[in-house]
């Protein structure tokens, strides 16, 4: 080890922001790798400061690491900078733990969040010494595991990757440990020996080596299908929390040395969502809602705040504001923690009646930015996507956080949208100014407002999984038309990257045959896609020429809904049927009630605690 952790500190005077390559962090776990019966690296193909942000990485971090046979370790990415030094002076990339060779680990697992980072993916194997291709590795490779909301559609990323765990990962990461112990026990002949070993014993685990892909000479797939005696599942399951009370979270999260994206205590106070926005993957995918109590919330917020001293509480989910008693949650840790100077923040705040009561609840506590996010700015398109949201609401909501001393409100919105017209695209415009002069009936300035305007990206297993997405063309054609129309000052405008979002919309529902881009890709040097200063469209078009693939014919193609989509195989746990029904009823501009306060939509999940018995079969 002193060897390899001499060597990554003597580039440290060559590269920028050198703290994130260095491990020893407060709270970072020690162990002595010898005594490991299991050694697990967890990688997140993005800089370290995003990837110590990430919660996940967190979470399997600390249930790995409370077992005595097993070290897990991290690594992240390095930056442009640190690549190039690694690379000059042939040093492979290492874990911040013990500076151990990622080749020299028996599993490698990433966390996949967004389809824009698996460039990233295949340089930290690259930089580790591991065989790009799943096939060209040895039985003395690590095992390279992935999750995370990418695993949903792991197709594009097949060829590299050995296994991809579907759905909540904190109780399969203990099941896949066992089972890769119970491997180096037993030491199979081939890989292969070692993935069907994996399958017959991980539920919710699936091998993409073990499926055979057919396509038709138009170029889609015809079937996905395991191969006879391999014991692979014709469809692969999600994983589900179901007492998530109880789920593990860490009470010594590590506190980083350099700034990250989130310096806070985030405190996950639910899982899944049942409002049934028809263009969230999160939505669809992490189905039912499951809480936690004020109790335990509490109990999770005292350890972390004494084990980092963080001075930011997050309050966090997919939709906080539907947490069932938000206000005596706020109010409780508001009680408890404002004394000491520790702020609450609330992301993901749903507009509705509650939303004119959140300031007043947290009143005492500094005031950061209120985020609000409509998503559409006109009633018949938040129809269309089952966004339950009424503007005198979200109006009252902005007006009494102006009251309480807010100053500043940030609006996300989608744009290229089904069945989106120029009116809708104006209104965006519209709302955000109207909401800026809100704080002028306080004999105020008119307020900041951030708006933030995003691509509508057509995700797997979810009712918009058919729907082509909008060109880049008319992508930029929406900016300009946004930026013709802005009036105020004080609202700043922000539309994200058509390019970056147009081959997210490849990725995203893409097949097996993208990885022959993604080497190429990789190949001509790109990396660090989801970042301006580095992504670069030119070399990404040049790697569909030489891979001999239209990217148009992914992201832009209105699928049939009889055609084999290429996740056909992996479940969220959302039937197909219910996905049809909804997609239809998008058309109409007809809205779908959360199932919590209305009757059972059946949408096919078969663990749901609020599943009504009485409800009919059929999707509504």
């Amino acid at each position: 080890m002193s060897q390899r952790k001499d060597d990554v500190l003597r580039l440290l005077p060559k590269v920028t922001m050198p703290g994130q390559y260095v491990g020893a962090e407060w709270n970072m776990v020690r162990k002595d790798p010898a005594r490991a019966a299991l050694r697990v690296c967890i990688a997140f193909p993005d800089t370290y400061g995003i990837g110590m942000s990430c919660a996940g990485v967190h979470v399997l971090y600390g249930i790995l690491n409370r077992r005595e046979d097993v070290y897990a370790e991290r690594a992240f990415t390095p930056w442009t900078d640190m690549q190039e030094q690694l690379r000059a002076e042939k040093v492979p990339l290492c874990s911040l733990e013990t500076f151990t060779p990622l080749r020299e680990f028996d599993v490698l697992g990433f966390s996949l969040q967004y389809e824009m980072c698996y460039t990233n993916m295949l340089d930290m194997l690259e930089l580790g010494g591991i065989p790009l291709r799943a096939a060209d590795r040895s039985p003395s490779d690590p095992l390279v595991v992935v999750g995370g909301a990418c695993a949903f559609n792991a197709e594009p990323v097949a060829e590299f990757i050995d296994l991809a765990i579907l759905g909540d990962g904190e109780d399969r990461i203990n099941d896949l440990a066992d089972a890769c112990i119970a491997l180096k026990k037993s030491p199979p002949r081939t890989r292969e020996e070692a993935l069907i070993h994996l399958v017959r014993n991980v539920p919710n685990a699936y091998a993409p080596a073990l499926y055979d892909v057919r396509y038709g000479a138009n170029g889609r797939v015809e079937s996905v299908r395991p191969r006879p005696g391999t014991g692979a599942p014709e469809q692969v399951e999600a994983a589900m929390v179901e007492d998530f009370e109880n789920a593990y979270v860490p009470d010594r999260p590590i506190v980083p040395f350099v700034e990250t994206v989130h310096d806070r205590i985030s405190v996950e106070i639910m899982r899944g969502c049942t409002r049934g926005c028809r263009f969230c993957h999160a939505g669809m995918t992490r189905r039912p809602i499951r809480c936690r109590s004020i109790e335990r919330i509490l109990a999770i917020c005292e350890a972390q705040h004494a084990a980092t001293g963080w001075s930011e509480i997050s309050l966090a989910s997919l939709s906080s504001s539907d947490y069932p008693d938000l206000a005596g949650l706020v109010r409780a840790v508001d009680r408890r923690f404002s004394p000491r100077g520790v702020s609450i923040n609330l992301p993901s705040l749903r507009v509705d009646a509650q939303l004119s009561d959140i300031p007043k609840m947290i009143s005492g506590v500094r005031k950061s930015g209120l985020t609000i996010a409509p998503e559409a700015a006109t009633d018949r398109l938040r129809r269309v996507i089952n966004k339950d949201i009424l503007e005198a609401d979200l109006y009252a909501g902005v007006e009494a956080a102006f009251a309480q001393g807010w100053n500043h409100v940030k609006l996300y919105f989608m744009a290229g949208l089904p069945t989106e017209t120029d009116e809708d695209v104006l209104a965006i415009v519209d709302m955000a100014e109207r909401v800026s002069d809100l704080r002028r009936r306080g004999g105020k300035p008119p307020a900041l407002v951030n708006v933030s305007v995003a691509a509508f990206v057509p995700k797997p297993h979810t009712p918009f999984q058919w729907d082509a997405m909008a060109t880049a063309e008319r992508l930029d054609a929406i900016r300009d038309m946004l930026r013709k129309r802005l009036r105020r000052r004080s609202v700043n405008l922000r539309v994200h990257h058509s390019q970056r979002s147009f081959l997210e919309g490849v990725f995203s529902r893409g097949d097996r045959r993208l990885g022959r881009v993604l080497l190429e890709a990789h190949a001509l040097g790109c990396r660090f896609d989801a970042w301006d200063e580095s992504f670069d469209f030119a070399k990404w078009q040049e790697a569909f020429q030489r891979a001999g693939l239209t990217p148009e014919d992914y992201a832009c193609r209105e699928r049939d809904r009889s055609e084999v989509l290429p996740w056909s195989h992996l479940s969220a746990g959302v039937s197909q049927e219910f996905l049809r029904a909804e997609r239809d009823r998008a058309a109409e501009a007809v809205f779908t009630p959360d199932c919590r306060r209305d009757v059972c939509h059946a949408c096919g999940l078969a663990r749901c605690p609020h599943r009504d018995a009485g409800a009919s079969d059929a999707p509504r």
